[in-house]
């Protein structure tokens, strides 16, 4: 896509429209796949996205940003790049707006491939600027999915922060998508209510701050029945409760430690693709066999966008009865009893926390309270362990009185070592 007249705030696409790339998929019926790669350098970025807009399947293409462009250390990031050292993904706002829009320049061409910057910040007004200075108007994040898991920043701090955001990309862009990361909170070990809850308040929050094309994302977790739920459960309260904008589903491939084999990997991948395929989510964010041993390559991300789509495809479209597994009347005790809280959805989040209505477990945030705590019962599900402040209910098993450090240990490893020993009983 050619630069055009600039949108409302001197925007000038330089990509197509991310949220009507995935609306096209869907009146398609075609999953879009998605890999998480970001590289250092300019032309290995660029070399990369061609690669995956080039796939044969229905793609789009992610910058994912470095860790010092996370933290807002600019300074480091461009140092290491004149120094010629490796970084773990993009440095934007370190290599610049025109110089991103440069490297961008004609990806979108006739085949209307959209991209998508993540970067996990949780203050990332910088990043907000650079991105739409280039021409992008797609990113991911959000006040509590970027604070808590990856930060050490106050709530409230970054509740403000993620505001401004939103009200500039709103501002400046009329079709800028932003993907709330709430369905993917510490990535593991988190039941499925409070991820479901997390990600539609988010999505709220973004409504007031003035976006009108969002996405609502889900990570895959220990059970394929109690993970269709959970998507249903989403689905339905977005219905009911996000009214003022354009919204769609996204799913993550299994974000905890992933198998070893290469065997098992690929059939956990293949597990998400069905997963994706049997609840109609729209979009589907991929992890590459490599995962376990090194940083995956560009051919590795391919590897993956290709089986991840084979595998949906082949599944096909089943809808069926879903079980609820009591997943929807969580989660929506949960967004009640925080909207009930104050009528600006960041002030009720903020709240939330420090009144232990939300608290996510095992997360060490200073202002998560601590008190919940989950487990993996007989039959692979996630469960509430213990609950705090919560207005919902534990589900312990008889006579538990507290967990154990191999307890969290086993409960980590569960989706890796059924993976990995499927596979070796297979080979």
């Amino acid at each position: 896509m050619s630069a055009g007249p600039a949108a409302s705030g001197g925007f000038v696409p330089a990509v197509p429209s991310f949220g009507a790339a995935v609306a096209a998929a869907r009146a398609a019926g075609e999953l879009v796949v998605q890999p998480r790669m970001g590289f250092a350098t300019r032309p290995a970025m660029r070399r990369g996205l061609e690669a995956v807009r080039d796939v044969p399947v229905r793609t789009v293409g992610t910058i994912t940003l470095d860790s010092y462009t996370r933290v807002g250390d600019h300074a480091s990031a461009r140092r290491a790049l004149d120094g010629g050292e490796s970084l773990n993904g993009y440095p934007l706002v370190a290599q610049g707006a025109a110089a991103t829009r440069e490297m961008t320049a004609g990806l979108g061409g006739g085949r209307h491939f959209a991209l998508q910057v993540r970067h996990g910040s949780s203050l990332p007004l910088d990043i907000f600027r650079t991105l739409l200075d280039a021409g992008l108007d797609a990113t991911e994040g959000g006040p509590v999915s970027y604070c808590l898991p990856y930060s050490r920043t106050p709530l409230e701090r970054s509740v403000r922060a993620w505001a401004r955001c939103c009200e500039m990309l709103a501002a400046r862009s009329p079709t800028a998508h932003l993907e709330s990361f709430g369905g993917c909170l510490l990535g593991q070990l988190c039941p499925p209510g409070l991820l479901v809850a997390t990600t539609v308040l988010e999505g709220l929050f973004f409504e007031q701050h003035g976006l009108r094309d969002i996405s609502l994302s889900y990570a895959q977790q220990t059970h394929f029945g109690q993970d269709a739920a959970a998507i249903a459960a989403l689905r339905r309260l977005a219905r009911e409760m996000l009214t003022r904008s354009r919204w769609h589903l996204v799913l993550y491939t299994y974000m905890g430690v992933f198998p070893r084999t290469e065997a098992g990997a690929l059939a956990l991948l293949r597990h998400s693709a069905a997963l994706a395929a049997h609840t109609g989510v729209d979009r589907l964010i991929v992890k590459t066999p490599a995962e376990a041993h090194r940083i995956p390559t560009v051919e590795d991300n391919v590897l993956a966008l290709t089986e991840a789509a084979r595998a949906a495809a082949a599944y096909g479209a089943r809808p069926g009865a879903v079980a609820d597994d009591g997943v929807y009347e969580e989660a929506r005790a949960l967004v009640e009893a925080v909207l009930e809280l104050d009528a600006d959805v960041g002030r009720a989040l903020v709240t939330a926390f420090a009144r232990g209505y939300l608290d996510v477990p095992y997360c060490l945030h200073a202002d998560n309270a601590q008190r919940s705590r989950s487990w993996i019962d007989g039959d692979g599900r996630l469960r509430w362990f213990s609950v705090g402040s919560m207005p919902i209910r534990a589900q312990a098993p008889p006579g538990a009185s507290r967990l154990r450090a191999d307890d969290l240990l086993g409960m980590l490893s569960h989706v890796q070592s059924a993976f990995d020993h499927a596979a070796l009983a297979r080979a």
